[in-house]
């Protein structure tokens, strides 16, 4: 079990949906919350939701001397926690070149600048802890997630590395999994999500994560599962039972 009560997390991505949540858990455990996205105003009523001490600082994380800025105004921290992400459904056929840079921008780079931002300072102080969002889409590709799928599964394995290079030093590395979230980019699909989650019970799940010591959450488990299986199929079976219509 972690010890939250005192400890300063930095969450970015946390305006709305599964990072807002996740932020109301982490103060209700005692976390000192400093939230970042785009939208001042989000962040400003998230702020005065908290039960605990609380701030924010605004950021575009496509925006490199802007992502160290932020990093230098919020000081040390213990933890930071990378939420931000856009999502477009689209296909190959219909490649739309400005979503899928948006797509990489920001839920893969962005991720790079905030843990590069933050990671001479965990060093320096001899601890961190570091908490990336990947997707069950990011196991393999999909149909229809032309952008998205391959900026998950970059995220994922850049947990994956950091994890091999820090795994026996004071900087602990987690890694999660979500499947479908019930937030606005879901309510992009047309198509049928099963084990669709509350952005609060995702939350809790992420949450729960963060208290234990293994790197890796997918969830919903009975969903994940199909996800994590489908990396051993071969490409035939794989592309039959999964591949575009």
């Amino acid at each position: 079990m972690r010890q939250w009560q005192g400890k300063r997390y930095w969450l970015v991505g946390a305006s709305e949906g599964l990072g807002r949540e996740l932020a109301l858990h982490l103060s209700r455990a005692g976390v000192e919350v400093i939230v970042s996205a785009r939208s001042e105003d989000r962040l400003r009523d998230l702020v005065a939701e908290l039960p605990g001490k609380g701030s924010y600082v605004t950021v575009d994380v496509t925006d490199a001397a802007a992502v160290r800025a932020a990093a230098a105004q919020i000081g040390p921290i213990d933890g930071v926690v990378y939420l931000a992400g856009v999502y477009w459904p689209m296909k190959a056929q219909d490649w739309d070149i400005d979503q899928v840079d948006q797509m990489g921008e920001i839920n893969y780079l962005g991720a790079g600048r905030v843990v590069g931002a933050v990671m001479p300072g965990m060093l320096a102080q001899g601890h961190g802890h570091i908490v990336l969002t990947g997707s069950l889409s990011g196991f393999r590709g999909l149909p229809g997630a032309i952008g998205y799928a391959a900026s998950k599964a970059a995220i994922m394995a850049l947990a994956e590395s950091m994890q091999a290079d820090l795994r026996n030093s004071s900087i602990d590395v987690q890694l999660v999994n979500p499947g479908f979230i019930k937030t606005r980019l879901t309510d992009k699909n047309d198509f049928k999500m099963p084990f669709i989650m509350e952005p609060a019970a995702a939350a809790q799940e992420m949450f729960e994560h963060m208290n234990d010591d293994a790197f890796k959450k997918s969830f919903p488990m009975v969903f994940s599962w199909l996800f994590r299986l489908s990396q051993f199929m071969p490409d035939w079976m794989y592309y039959r039972l999964f591949g575009g219509k």
